[in-house]
């Protein structure tokens, strides 16, 4: 099983949005490198932090399961939906996506000023400047530090 972090703004689709209908396509996503970790290294079962982005306190608020690997983001094809893209034909797709399946939902958020603070993450992607990937890998001990944070 691997780790992630997927992050999305709560206006556009956040924890509660999940929680709510339980099983959701993760789409729109339209960075190569986070399409690739889609599309090859995502696999049902793995887990996934949900980050909340671009709010007043961003940070990790829950936790999510893939529950179905990469397969071709069906919005590039439709020409009424945000996420269209011409330069995506069925036959070559260059989209992709995962289903995501709520688990649990934190009491707290755990900021990312804290996170940034712990030196357990120090090698984190998430807490790297510059860093504005959507997805990213999480190693089990970045998991098993921010899982004890949520437990304080």
């Amino acid at each position: 099983m691997a780790y992630w972090l997927m992050k999305s703004e709560p206006d556009v689709f956040g924890i509660d949005d999940l929680e709510r209908v339980q099983v959701e396509p993760w789409e729109g996503v339209r960075n190569y490198q986070a399409r690739n970790m889609m599309r090859d290294a995502m696999q049902q079962g793995d887990r996934a932090f949900f980050y909340h982005s671009n709010c007043k306190v961003p940070g990790v608020v829950g936790i999510m399961r893939i529950a179905r690997s990469g397969y071709p983001d069906e919005a590039a094809w439709d020409p009424e939906h945000k996420y269209y893209d011409p330069k995506s034909p069925a036959d070559n797709p260059r989209w992709y996506r995962v289903d995501v399946a709520f688990e649990r939902k934190f009491d707290q958020v755990i900021p990312l000023a804290d996170l940034k603070q712990a030196p357990e993450l120090a090698d984190m992607p998430l807490v790297r400047k510059g860093n504005r990937l959507s997805i990213m890998p999480v190693s089990e001990a970045e998991w098993d530090f921010i899982l004890s944070m949520a437990q304080t």
